[in-house]
């Protein structure tokens, strides 16, 4: 699906991307999403994260999935690099992050691993079971509403799913 380029006003200092990552993990046409509490209220996400001082985005994306999840996880796939840029409605603050969206190998789950802060639960969720809470939440919440949803799941989950249906090989293997 193509989006139209939206072109925001230049930022008035030097540019510094936030950089993160993002895990897609698939299973039986289910995808493994976190349920977190954030400043924005409950939304559903991909296990993701900041990476840290010294690590690999590989390194980083492993450890967000194993705290956020309790599974461990390794990246096999670069599944593509994104940029998002937006405006925090209550600060004002310009922000900008770098993702990188990793595909890989879930492993071992780890009960006994307290999750993240913020982090609720895991779900397993297909595609359309996805669209259809964020529609359900959307309709039945009005914008100060507990559940936010900007569909930055698809910008991952469609791709994706289009190249596993086409066998396009991902961004980049890695290993």
């Amino acid at each position: 699906m193509t989006r139209p380029v939206v072109i925001m006003p230049a930022m008035p200092n030097r540019w510094k991307p936030n950089v993160t990552v993002a895990a897609l993990i698939e299973r039986e046409g289910r995808f493994l999403l976190v349920e977190e509490e954030t400043s924005d209220g409950l939304k559903l996400n991909n296990p993701a994260g900041h990476l840290d001082p010294g690590e690999s985005p590989e390194q980083a994306c492993a450890r967000e999935v194993l705290e956020e999840t309790a599974h461990d996880f390794v990246p096999t796939a670069l599944v593509g690099v994104y940029l998002n840029r937006f405006v925090k409605t209550r600060t004002g603050d310009d922000l900008t992050y770098l993702r990188f969206a990793f595909a890989g190998t879930l492993g071992t789950h780890h009960s006994w691993r307290t999750l993240d802060t913020g982090i609720l639960r895991t779900v397993w969720m297909t595609p359309d079971e996805i669209r259809a809470i964020a529609l359900d939440m959307a309709s039945k919440l009005s914008k100060d509403g507990k559940f936010h949803w900007d569909g930055s799941l698809f910008d991952f989950i469609d791709p994706f799913l289009a190249a596993i249906a086409e066998k396009q090989e991902p961004v980049a293997k890695l290993g």
